[in-house]
C-alpha cells in the first residue's frame, strides 16, 4: 500500500516539475519583440563613409548619423557588374533580389518583382516617397514601377499614375507627365485616377488621400537654390501618412549627393550631404516620440572614388580628393533606429534589407529571401607601393 502511493505522488509531481522547469526556460520567458509599424526608409544616393565623415569635417557636425544605435556595412555589387548602377542598387533595396545594372523593379530575366512598398501596401500600409530628382528617376523608380531599362521615363510615369499602392510622390520630373513625346498630358489624367497634382509643397492638403507634388519640370535646383525642400517634404508626407491605423511606409532620397560627387564638386557635395542628414533628422525626431517606427539609413554606391588625403604630407589637415567621375564599388553603411533595428549590423548584401525590414514589421512573405549576385569579373588587382613610407 505504502509503494502504491509513493508510486501515485511521483506520477503527480514528475509532470509538474517538467512544467516549473519549462517556465523558467528563458527562452519561453522571452517578452514578445515590439514590430515596426511605421517604417522610413533612406537612401543617400551616392553616399559612403566617405561622403558622410568629409561632410562631418567640413561641418564640425556629428549630423544625424551619429545618433543610430546599429549601423552594418552593405555591398552593392548588382548581378552583372561589380560596380552597379541605381537602377540594380535601388532594386536590391526596394525588391530583395539583385538584378542587373539598368533594370527597374525587375529580375534579372525580366520579370517584375514586389516591392517592400507593395508588400506593406498590401498589408494596409499608406505610403510615399520623398526625393529630390524625378520623381520618375531611377532609384524611386524602384519602389512602384517595373521596366527593363531605366530611360523609360514616360512608362515609369504612367505606372507611377496608375499604381494604387502609392499615396503620396514628392519630387521633379513634371516633363514626363506633360511633355510627352505621345502628346499625353498625365496631368489631366491623374486627376481623373484620383490625385491631387501641386506644384509646390506649400500648396499641399496634408490630409489629402493621395497627392503629387511635381516642384520642376527637370529635377529640383541643387541645394544652394532649392533649400530645405527634403526635410519639409518629409514632414509634409509624415502629416499625410501617419493618420493610418495600419502605419505607413515613406522612402526618402537625398539624389543630389550623386549629382556632386559625379562632378566632383566637394562643396556642392557637402551641401547635399548635409540636407540629406537634416531629413534624416526630421524622421529621427518623429521616430524618437513614436517607439513603433523604424528608420532604416543607406545608400545605393558610392560616387567619385571620395578619400580624404594629407595634401602637404605633414599628417595635417585633411582635404577631400576624388578618384573618378564614375561610380565604385565600395560598400556603404547602413544605420539603424526603431522597432527591428538590431538586424541591421554586421557585413550585409543590399538584397537583405527588403526581409530585415518585412521582418521588423512581423510580416513573412514568400518573397522574404536575398538572392545575392555571383561574381562575374576577376578578383581586383592590387597595385599598392611594395616600400610605402610612413
Amino acid at each position: 500500500m505504502r509503494k502504491l502511493s509513493i508510486f501515485l505522488l511521483l506520477l503527480f509531481l514528475i509532470p509538474n516539475l517538467f512544467a516549473s522547469g519549462n517556465g523558467d526556460d528563458p527562452e519561453n520567458n522571452k517578452p514578445e519583440q515590439p514590430k515596426a509599424v511605421n517604417v522610413i526608409y533612406m537612401i543617400g544616393d551616392g553616399m559612403s563613409l566617405p561622403e558622410i565623415y568629409a561632410t562631418m569635417l567640413a561641418t564640425n557636425d556629428d549630423l544625424a548619423f551619429s545618433q543610430f544605435p546599429y549601423s552594418g556595412i552593405v555591398t552593392t555589387r548588382s548581378a552583372s557588374n561589380e560596380i552597379t548602377d541605381s537602377a540594380a542598387a535601388g532594386t536590391a533595396l526596394a525588391c530583395g533580389e539583385k538584378t542587373k545594372n539598368g533594370m527597374i523593379g525587375v529580375n534579372s530575366d525580366g520579370v517584375p518583382m514586389s516591392s517592400v512598398l507593395d508588400v506593406l501596401a498590401d498589408n494596409g500600409k499608406k505610403t510615399g516617397i520623398v526625393v529630390t530628382c524625378y520623381a520618375t528617376h531611377a532609384t524611386p523608380a524602384t519602389f512602384y514601377a517595373k521596366v527593363p531599362d531605366r530611360k523609360q521615363y514616360e512608362d515609369i510615369a504612367v505606372q507611377m499614375m496608375n499604381c494604387d499602392k502609392l499615396n503620396v510622390m514628392i519630387g521633379g520630373g513634371r516633363k514626363h507627365f506633360n511633355q510627352r513625346e505621345d502628346g499625353r498630358n498625365l496631368l489631366k489624367e491623374m486627376s481623373k485616377k484620383g490625385w491631387k497634382v501641386y506644384d509646390n509643397l506649400s500648396d499641399v492638403d496634408v490630409i489629402g488621400k493621395k497627392y503629387a507634388v511635381l516642384a520642376d519640370d527637370d529635377h529640383l535646383p541643387a541645394f544652394s537654390k532649392r533649400g530645405d525642400f527634403l526635410s519639409q517634404g518629409v514632414k509634409t508626407a509624415i502629416k499625410t501618412l501617419e493618420g493610418c491605423k495600419n502605419g505607413f511606409f515613406l522612402m526618402v532620397e537625398g539624389s543630389q549627393i550623386d549629382f556632386a560627387c559625379h562632378a566632383n564638386d566637394s562643396a556642392c557635395m557637402v551641401d547635399e550631404t548635409k540636407d540629406f542628414s537634416d531629413a534624416v533628422q526630421v524622421a529621427l525626431d518623429y521616430a524618437k516620440t513614436h517607439n513603433n517606427t523604424l528608420v532604416v539609413v543607406t545608400a545605393d554606391h558610392e560616387t567619385g572614388g571620395l578619400t580624404l588625403r594629407d595634401p602637404n604630407g605633414h599628417y595635417s589637415d585633411p582635404g577631400t580628393a576624388f578618384s573618378t567621375h564614375s561610380h565604385t564599388c565600395l560598400p556603404v553603411m547602413v544605420f539603424a533606429y526603431g522597432p527591428g533595428a538590431e538586424q541591421f549590423t554586421g557585413w550585409m548584401e543590399n538584397s537583405d534589407l527588403k526581409g530585415k525590414i518585412l521582418n521588423a514589421c512581423g510580416i513573412e512573405s514568400k518573397e522574404n529571401k536575398t538572392v545575392k549576385a555571383v561574381r562575374t569579373i576577376a578578383p581586383v588587382k592590387t597595385n599598392f607601393d611594395s616600400n610605402p613610407k610612413n
